[in-house]
């Protein structure tokens, strides 16, 4: 029997909403309870945080296709480096996960070379086209835990809500990525009098929250499990509202780089700072921050999106868009808590505990029989941030050079660790 003894912790529970001095017994990978005697291996955490991993949604791996800017191996180092325990990846790879043997490729891949856990999403429509929707039976008996087209909208209603009904007799999860498709087209900024000044190709936020009104729509036709991934705007939040009063099976996300950047922080044409959707203006910045610490915005992601330098040097109009999140998705959700906008067990329930209940996975708790998918970390120890010291193969980072803090000091996996 292995057994472990986290003491002089200071234990972030999100479930139980409590933070707190005390100790944590893990015996073979699985928390066994809590201020036992210490036994078997002792790790001091000093008065630390220790929580519960955290469970990423939407990490894009570049396997198969694009490995030259992301690996399973690469990915795997750098969420352990971030205290992300699992990784739920995104589908856009080249070919699509659109059939069981893309799905079973990556499914091995990651279990040979990942030292986290790792759970891939698979295509809602054949190639992602929108068109013809996937075997979705034949994929979830393949371990596929939701399906999404990714960062591309199923424009057509009609193959959208076929789909929507076909998931909700299998009770699938379908992940959508609400935009208006033709406003949104070609969208490098949100519009404004930023985006007229600096000349660049821009979209209201109306396009998203009209995006989320038609899917929202088809889910109230069809009853179908929904999670849109990654809301920006303050427009789009009534909407949600208003569906979770009416009893919706709909939870929501936001990328970690839409709660700590605004659209200023593009400046003078920075292409780290072009994602999918554009960053925002302040007040919806802040409007964001404040539905999670409610509790309407449900998940936190990093939204994770290598791109290799040649897809980035370039006009800020042509480049790729998308960041790298997997090991600042912590240290730039401390600004959220130094800032007194929301509390470390509130912000562990939007990075751990919700994203392993909306996906039916272990973990995102410290209770008894729970994983012993732990990370220990400083939520106050200044950096600065150095791009090339990131474990991801691609560096594209908004916080380059950016004053943070918080820092992990290790990270386990079923008790085993596998960083710091």
């Amino acid at each position: 029997m292995t057994v472990i003894t986290f003491t002089n912790a200071r234990l972030i529970d999100p479930e139980a909403g409590t933070e707190r001095l005390g100790s944590l017994r893990v015996e073979n990978g699985i928390i066994v309870g809590c201020d036992g005697r210490p036994s078997g291996e002792i790790v001091d955490c000093g008065g630390k945080c220790l929580a519960p991993g955290i469970v990423d949604i939407g990490v894009k791996v570049g396997e198969p296709g694009e490995r030259h800017k992301e690996s399973f191996r690469t990915a795997g180092a750098a969420a352990a480096a971030g205290g992300v325990t699992t990784i739920v990846t995104r589908p856009d790879t080249t070919p699509a996960i659109d059939t069981p043997e893309v799905l079973a490729f990556v499914t091995r891949r990651a279990r040979e070379v990942s030292p986290v856990r790792v759970h891939s999403m698979a295509a809602l429509t054949k190639g992602r086209d929108g068109r013809e929707m996937v075997e979705i039976g034949f994929l979830l008996d393949a371990g596929a835990v939701a399906f999404t087209d990714a960062d591309r909208t199923v424009a057509d209603s009609k193959v959208y809500a076929r789909a929507l009904a076909y998931a909700r007799q299998l009770g699938a999860l379908v992940i959508g990525h609400p935009q208006e498709p033709v406003l949104s087209a070609g969208a490098a900024v949100t519009s404004g009098k930023f985006a007229t000044l600096r000349g660049l190709p821009a979209v209201s936020p109306m396009a998203e929250r009209m995006g989320l009104e038609r899917d929202l729509a088809l889910v109230e036709m069809t009853g179908a499990r929904y999670h849109a991934d990654s809301l920006s705007t303050a427009a789009a939040l009534p909407a949600l509202e208003r569906a979770r009063a009416a009893g919706l099976d709909v939870t929501a996300g936001v990328n970690i780089h839409h709660l700590t950047l605004n659209e200023f922080d593009v400046g003078e044409y920075r292409t780290f700072f072009k994602l999918k959707p554009p960053l925002r203006s302040e007040d919806d910045r802040v409007a964001m921050v404040e539905a999670v610490a409610r509790g309407l915005i449900d998940i936190i992601s990093s939204m994770h999106t290598p791109q290799d330098e040649e897809s980035k040097r370039l006009p800020f109009e042509a480049a790729a868009s998308g960041a790298v999140g997997l090991e600042t998705l912590l240290p730039a959700a401390m600004r959220l808590v130094h800032a007194g906008a929301i509390g470390l067990p509130a912000l562990w329930r939007a990075l751990s505990l919700n994203p392993a209940r909306r996906l039916g996975l272990p973990g995102g708790s410290l209770a008894e029989g729970a994983p012993a998918d732990l990370v220990l970390f400083d939520p106050d120890v200044p950096f600065v941030l150095d791009r090339f010291k990131l474990r991801s193969k691609s560096k594209n980072t908004p916080f380059d050079e950016a004053r943070m803090q918080g820092r992990v000091l290790g990270t386990w996996v079923g008790g085993r660790r596998v960083f710091g």
